[in-house]
């Protein structure tokens, strides 16, 4: 079994991959594979064209993010002892997936681990997506060391430890094998978004940890695929937090953080039609719709195990920001 696979998973990248590929074939020491979810544009001739050491692995309809990875890691299954999954958007320094390989194989307990993510657009601040490190608050949402809401912090080392977590980013994540199939990967119900949160509750569960590595920095663009501001976006990421939230939590506990979640995005969604985006909140009603007629097809959730429980330090993020102003972890 060969150590590790890095593995990208694209979808219509011809405009990202010519600027990120480059950094992740001349900075890496592994073996690299991109799954493919049926491009429609130019994006595998390039790849076949500049760069023939990338393996590839084709699907024949796009699965979105959970499907793509699931059914194309599949085919990599024994092969490898861990794998790096990365977006196409992302820039990574040298040395970067060595340093992530050697912390997960020098901490045995820990399945997985992100490293620093900076913003590409201005590499002095923190990307949204993982940052420095994710949490969970008591209601299911995330927020990071250098991003609360949409607040990102300047970096200024001060994430450059390592530490327990409750998430890391889908942007760039290291993971052992055998807990990715373990876990079954990720939730294909999801299609995209809040996947890698969930996947991680679950790894926790099961009594693993998750790790950050500040040691380690990249640099990821964000929003190649569906851009942070959209309401299809909205829609999955308040259907899948309440899916994350129903598997992960007991019943007893959903019922309130369900009824408190819906109080406060039934006024986000007035506040978007007041504001003139009626399709944002057409996305919040949806979600809720969406969550509501699936949810029961699913099996009632399990009282989880202590260590399901966050290992951050706040208990109810919106009432933080909402109430004290916070804006910087290091004011929680």
């Amino acid at each position: 079994m060969k150590p590790c696979a890095i593995v990208l998973l694209n979808y219509n990248g011809e405009t990202v991959l010519p600027t990120f590929l480059p950094s992740v074939v001349n900075h890496s020491s592994h073996d690299l594979w991109m799954i493919d979810n049926a491009s429609t544009d130019g994006s595998l001739d390039y790849v076949r064209r500049e760069f023939p050491q990338v393996n590839l692995i084709l699907l024949e309809i796009n699965h979105g993010f959970t499907g793509g990875y699931n059914f194309g890691l599949e085919q990599l299954r024994g092969q490898y002892a861990y794998f790096i999954l990365i977006n196409t958007d992302l820039e990574v320094t040298p040395g970067w997936d060595r340093g992530l390989l050697h912390f997960l194989e020098e901490n045995e307990s820990y399945a997985a681990a992100q490293p620093k993510i900076l913003s590409w657009k201005d590499k002095s601040y923190f990307d949204y997506a993982g940052a420095g490190g994710g949490f969970l608050d008591a209601f299911g949402y995330p927020y990071c060391r250098g991003r609360i809401w949409s607040h990102l912090e300047q970096d200024q080392g001060q994430y450059d430890d390592s530490l327990e977590v409750d998430w890391a980013s889908g942007a760039c994540m290291a993971i052992r094998a055998s807990d990715f199939f373990a876990q079954e990967g990720f939730d294909l119900d999801f299609f995209a978004h809040m996947e890698e949160i969930d996947l991680c509750w679950r790894l926790r569960q099961s009594g693993k940890k998750i790790g950050y590595l500040g040691s380690v920095t990249v640099y990821h663009l964000g929003g190649a695929t569906l851009d942070r501001g959209s309401a299809r976006k909205l829609h999955l990421n308040i259907r899948n937090s309440l899916s994350m939230l129903y598997k992960n939590v007991g019943i007893l506990r959903f019922i309130g953080v369900f009824l408190v979640k819906a109080a406060l995005e039934a006024l986000a969604a007035l506040q978007y039609l007041l504001k003139g985006q009626a399709g944002f909140a057409k996305a919040i009603l949806s979600g809720y719709s969406d969550f509501l007629s699936s949810s029961k097809k699913k099996q009632l959730p399990k009282v989880p195990i202590q260590k399901g429980n966050s290992t951050g330090p706040v208990h109810f993020i919106f009432g933080h920001q909402l109430f004290r102003g916070v804006k910087k972890f290091t004011d929680l």
